[in-house]
């Protein structure tokens, strides 16, 4: 794969394999691609950052708290203008932070800011390697979606021979090739996609809403199957409790107003799959403040009762409004949680919307499918419905990712 003008993120961490990453920015740089550094305080006992940035072209980061990087958000803007993050060498220490979740310097934060893949080149001792903790934290990254490249096996400077050698830098250039290109490769590679997931909260009051049971886990889960089949995704989340799928643009929103503004900033987009629980109403009036009972002498609230009334007035219809929006994707599927009259009330609803597809899923027969990890849908299209068995919502997002691509290759 040609590196020509692909932007790698280079963290160099503490140990002697170090040397061997100022010949991985050489050799980056013959194949085209511009390198940026971090280099941590262990690098720095190993390579200066004269030499890092003499054989980039580029400054090198090396201080979480530099005042005038970190006044522009050094530590994400530096994760997130990349194409790859790159660490090299992937120190123990490394790994387990990443695994851990910790951010205590700058190539730790830069982690876990980062919204691109990652490529770990380990190397450390052979025994290191081979302990129980490390072997765990290789397996949790991996299933976090972190590629690796090597070790290699071969003598060590401290003297002992087996794993633990760094890969050489041709085959962490190669390893950078395959990584980019898996990504601008899969089946929906050039295509545009716009995700929303989750509910929408309509505050009536600093400190109370109204909202609904949708935790985001159908949403979330369709924009990391989309990402990881090519598509450029933006998911566009209501408030909830989940990390970010990797290689997608996460936006946060509180309102179904700020949702759909959200949405027309995507625009355009090739795909757009509406799953979130949109609220259809919100108070006509927010209050400024929290609103009070109206307490007597005698402690009985003098409120009418005690009933309050709420006026409501109708939120925008986020999957109609794109439906029929100027910059109408291609394939816009909606998503239809009912509690009866199920594939009656997904046909109504994909005509009015004037969306391509509905996904229905009963939501009446177990209090396990807003929240829970398992869903039962149906797809309804114009020239008819199918009915899914009960998935985990993983492999209902990869199979509507298979039908969405089946899709696009029937209209190339």
């Amino acid at each position: 794969m040609d590196l020509n003008s692909k932007r790698i993120l280079l963290i160099i961490g503490g140990g002697i394999a170090a040397y061997k990453s100022l010949d991985l920015i050489r050799r980056l740089s013959e194949r085209g691609a511009k390198t940026r550094v971090i280099l941590t305080a262990a690098g720095g006992n190993f390579v200066t950052p004269l030499s890092a940035a003499s054989l980039s072209g580029e400054k090198v980061y090396q201080d979480l708290f530099d005042l005038t990087d970190e006044s522009e958000m050094g530590h994400i803007t530096l994760s997130r203008s990349a194409d790859l993050v790159v660490v090299a060498p992937a120190t123990a220490n490394l790994m387990a932070k990443l695994a851990g979740g910790i951010a205590d310097d700058l190539a730790s934060t830069a982690l876990l800011a980062t919204d691109k893949a990652v490529l770990m080149a380990p190397a450390m001792n052979v025994r290191m390697w081979e302990h129980v903790t490390v072997r765990r934290n290789l397996v949790a990254l991996k299933n976090d979606g972190v590629n690796f490249v090597g070790p290699n096996k071969g003598d060590m400077a401290c003297g002992e021979f087996g794993l633990g050698r760094m890969a050489e830098p041709n085959e962490i250039v190669a390893a950078i090739a395959a990584v980019l290109d898996a990504k601008s490769s899969g089946p929906l590679a050039g295509k545009k996609a716009l995700v929303t997931a989750g509910p929408t909260h309509e505050p009536f009051d600093p400190v109370r809403y109204l909202g609904n049971r949708s935790s985001g886990k159908q949403g979330y889960a369709i924009a990391d199957a989309l990402g990881r089949a090519g598509a450029e995704t933006t998911l566009i989340s209501g408030p909830v409790g989940l990390d970010a799928p990797q290689a997608v643009k996460l936006v946060r929103v509180e309102t179904a107003r700020q949702m759909l503004a959200a949405c027309e900033a995507a625009l355009p987009t090739n795909i757009a799959v509406c799953t979130a629980a949109v609220a259809d109403w919100r108070p006509e009036i927010q209050a400024n403040s929290k609103i009070k009972k109206t307490i007597g002498a005698d402690g009985a609230d003098k409120n009418a009762g005690g009933v309050r009334t709420l006026s409501l007035i109708e939120n925008p219809d986020i999957l109609s409004e794109l439906s029929h929006h100027t910059f109408r994707p291609q394939l816009v599927v909606g998503f239809a949680a009912e509690t009866e009259a199920l594939e009656a009330h997904a046909r109504d609803k994909r005509e009015r919307k004037g969306c391509n597809w509905i996904m229905a899923n009963d939501v009446g027969t177990s209090s396990s499918i807003m929240g829970g990890d398992r869903n039962k849908v149906h797809l309804v299209t114009p020239t008819g419905s199918e009915a899914w068995p009960e998935l985990e919502k993983t492999e209902v997002a990869w199979r509507l990712t298979e039908k969405i691509v089946a899709f696009f290759e029937k209209a190339a």
